[in-house]
């Protein structure tokens, strides 16, 4: 199956009602075709080459059966913020915890962002993402944090905080490219450039699997 024009369609569902604006404008700029789906609307993702979950705040598990669904049919997935939270609820994690400290909560609508360093593990596909591993600063506007006790086995940390030692990015270990992180790419000048690349990873997996199906 394949889109208008052979552009890559990615469903979007924001997390707990958050403004999705920055991440369709994310996916539109990498050459996809953004949809926005309810968490309820699995059978539309028969229709659809990947989905972006993305959203501050807390955690949002209603959107959970459509994250499962996704993860069934193999799409690839990109989460985001309390997103991150989502796709660890759905595959098994435990609830997330309170941040103190440097991630301050920033409320939805806020423009005001935090900012830490993190470490990105060398040999993750976060790393070959985003083209290399190492340090950088990164944006912050989350009130809950996810630890290892509380991450789901069948995801593996790919990037921690250095501040306080909590998990900044995770992907699937089962699935060919599921990835979450904590923070927020879609914000694009708080990030160095070249976290562009998670959306246009993205839509380039999303029509690959439009066109093979897998």
């Amino acid at each position: 199956m394949t889109s208008p024009n052979d552009t890559p369609t990615i469903a979007i569902s924001p997390s707990a009602g958050a403004d999705p604006s920055a991440c369709v404008a994310s996916v539109e700029r990498a050459g996809g075709r953004p949809v926005a789906l309810a968490p309820d609307q699995t059978s539309a993702l028969s229709r659809v080459g990947g989905l972006a979950v993305c959203g501050e705040g807390r955690a949002d598990e209603t959107v959970s059966p459509l994250l499962s669904a996704a993860l069934d049919a193999g799409l690839p997935v990109l989460c985001i913020g309390a997103g991150l939270h989502a796709l660890n609820l759905a595959m098994g994690g435990k609830p997330a915890r309170e941040v103190d400290g440097h991630a301050a909560v920033h409320g939805e609508g806020e423009s005001a962002s935090s900012y830490h360093r993190i470490f990105i593990s060398p040999g993750s596909k976060l790393a070959a993402v985003v083209g290399s591993g190492g340090f950088v600063r990164v944006n912050s506007r989350h009130a809950e944090g996810l630890k290892e006790a509380g991450k789901s086995r069948l995801l593996a940390a790919s990037a921690y905080s250095l501040d306080d030692g909590m998990i900044e990015a995770v992907e699937s270990t089962v699935h060919r490219w599921v990835i979450g992180v904590q923070f927020h790419p879609e914000r694009r000048l708080e990030l160095p450039p070249h976290f562009d690349r998670l959306f246009q990873s993205l839509v380039e997996l999303a029509k690959e699997h439009e066109e093979t199906g897998a």
